[in-house]
């Protein structure tokens, strides 16, 4: 089953492989335009500049996203569109991947290259900061001191963020809940309270987590 999830590309890396003595080295960055993909493939083939082959993939855009590829002297077929595909595949949009190629002697054949190639890019993504998409609400919530323990206990069970608390004549909570889990997350917070907190709905956010750590996108 095709994974729908959304991701993005939060922090870029890179990554290498070697096959039959042949180094193959993934460099990933995120972009925002085509003119920015194509800055990062020519500063990439400056920097490599002895390699034989600089072989890249982009997509640029969410809904309707602008791709393009290159084999750069390879057989065509084996290296920019399977690298593409690997992107694709992870649903990833705005990001650029450049795959150095240092030839090592042996020959690998088509399907070796295109295993290569796509290794390379998945070892790159490995080394890079890929975070899931996701909507939610950031809520501030107020409750009396009493019920704190609950609360903080109903947050860690459902793996509610907390952005911050502040301790006045009350309690009150900020937090960062996912779209799917609002509605139940309200009743569990009039339940706790016997419907005495003060619920506010601050905004709409998307956000990722990295580790634990919220990321607002």
């Amino acid at each position: 089953m095709k994974d729908t999830r959304e991701y993005i590309l939060y922090r870029g890396g890179s990554g290498e492989i070697t096959e039959k003595k042949s180094r193959f080295i993934a460099n990933i960055e995120k972009v925002e335009t085509v003119e920015e993909a194509e800055a990062f493939i020519e500063q990439i083939k400056k920097k490599y500049w002895d390699a034989r082959h600089n072989c890249y993939a982009f997509s640029v855009g969410n809904n309707m996203p602008k791709s393009r590829c290159s084999d750069d002297g390879e057989p065509s077929g084996t290296a920019g569109k399977p690298m593409l595909e690997i992107l694709t595949a992870h649903n990833l949009h705005n990001i650029v991947v450049v795959v150095t190629r240092y030839f090592g002697g042996t020959l690998l054949g088509t399907g070796g290259l295109v295993r290569a190639y796509q290794e390379a890019t998945k070892e790159g993504l490995r080394n890079c900061v890929v975070l899931e998409r996701l909507r939610g609400s950031f809520l501030k919530v107020q409750i009396e001191y009493t019920e704190l323990g609950k609360f903080q206990y109903t947050l860690a069970e459902e793996e509610i963020p907390v952005m911050g608390m502040e301790y006045t004549e009350k309690v009150s909570i900020s937090i960062i809940v996912p779209e799917e889990k609002e509605d139940k997350i309200k009743e569990k917070i009039i339940e706790i309270t016997k419907n005495t907190a003060k619920i506010q709905e601050e905004r709409k956010v998307i956000f990722g987590l990295d580790k634990g750590e919220v990321i607002l996108l």
